[in-house]
């Protein structure tokens, strides 16, 4: 009986153990089998990924060759030189499969919308001039500096606010127009680095005033100042000593320094639509000065010129009203003025003395 007990209890140990170890082996293929699955799982999503990574290159090349196709019937060549030419089409960013492109010498790119100028603008080491006026664009790179080539560089009505340092390295730059990008109020100094620019167009922007770096320039020529909030004039306007045409209309400069007629060079000056009071005297020494425009400004006095000969142009007859000859009477008229007053204030005071005496 005892024996009998013995022996089932020892087969209900050994029972108990082969179910422990098949509970094991099972738990651990469950988990090998989980382990195998998820393995699968993530080869399958590598493999995925790579078919669309494969797909997206492929469909990343064949747009670019579209694109850099249509950019290439977008280039023409005048006079020998190549030139970018997109107007009018909508062109927010410009792709960087441009860059296989870098032989051209000349963008001319307005009225796309075009946003921001690309940083590989620097591959187009070949480029002379960079026309993309009449876009929206906020910012010039400073990997423009990298463009020793470029002569003109032409960026009026856009949305500029701040020019970068790293232009001054154009050292080649002639041409330079920031016309109408309204928040523009400074420059860098370092534009006085310009040895070349002799063409400078800075209207209908904020600046209170010629900029230092501007009168610095030494091969400055031309400049458009007009359309800016200036009140005055800087008293070293002289030293840009190779300027022949100023515009400085719709300011509100009240007056004009002295050293204006040391500008011997000077042969166009703009001035209309200002709140000058009156001329200096020593600007009718200015023998240089061909065409000069006084229109629409409060000055003391009221200066009528003598009749023209009948045979004049009626439309030569309205420039000149405030032109050169009117200058001159004018400055006549106030020297005349200016001596009866102080005539005037000599004989008051005399008369008083003579009064005291008696």
């Amino acid at each position: 009986m005892r024996a009998t007990y013995r022996l089932k209890e020892r087969q209900r140990i050994i029972m108990t153990g082969v179910t422990v170890c098949f509970g094991t082996v099972n738990s651990i293929k469950a988990l090998w089998e989980i382990r195998i699955k998820k393995n699968k799982e993530e080869l399958n999503k590598e493999k995925e990924q790579r078919e669309k990574t494969a797909v997206g290159k492929l469909k990343g090349a064949w747009e670019d060759r579209i694109t850099l196709a249509k950019l290439k019937e977008k280039i023409v060549t005048e006079d020998g030189r190549v030139i970018l030419r997109i107007e009018n089409e909508e062109w927010k960013t410009l792709p960087a499969a441009l860059v296989q492109l870098s032989q051209i010498q000349e963008w001319q790119i307005h009225r796309t919308g075009l946003q921001k100028i690309p940083r590989f603008i620097s591959s187009f080491q070949s480029l002379i001039v960079l026309d993309l006026s009449r876009n929206t664009i906020t910012e010039i790179p400073k990997e423009i500096g990298k463009l020793t080539r470029l002569r003109e560089l032409l960026v009026s009505y856009n949305r500029l606010n701040c020019i970068p340092e790293e232009l001054c390295s154009c050292e080649c730059l002639e041409r330079l127009e920031l016309a109408m990008n309204r928040d523009l109020d400074e420059l860098p100094q370092q534009l006085s680095n310009l040895k070349k620019l002799h063409h400078l167009d800075l209207s209908m922007n904020q600046f209170s005033t010629i900029p230092e770096c501007v009168v610095n320039l030494p091969a400055l020529e031309w400049l458009d100042m007009g359309g800016n909030k200036m009140e005055s004039l800087p008293d070293d306007i002289h030293r840009m000593e190779k300027l022949h045409t100023l515009w400085l209309q719709r300011n509100y400069l009240e007056y004009l320094p002295d050293n204006i007629s040391r500008m011997h060079n000077l042969d166009t000056l703009v001035l209309s639509k200002n709140k000058l009071r009156d001329i200096p005297s020593l600007m009718e020494g200015m023998t240089n000065l061909r065409f000069v425009n006084f229109r629409d400004n409060p000055l003391t006095y009221d200066v009528t010129l003598p009749d023209l000969k009948e045979d004049v142009a009626e439309e030569e007859n309205d420039r000149e009203m405030f032109g050169k000859e009117f200058m001159h009477h004018y400055i006549h008229e106030a020297r005349k003025r200016g001596s009866q007053t102080y005539t005037s204030v000599i004989n008051v005071t005399l008369e008083g003395l003579i009064e005291e005496v008696a």
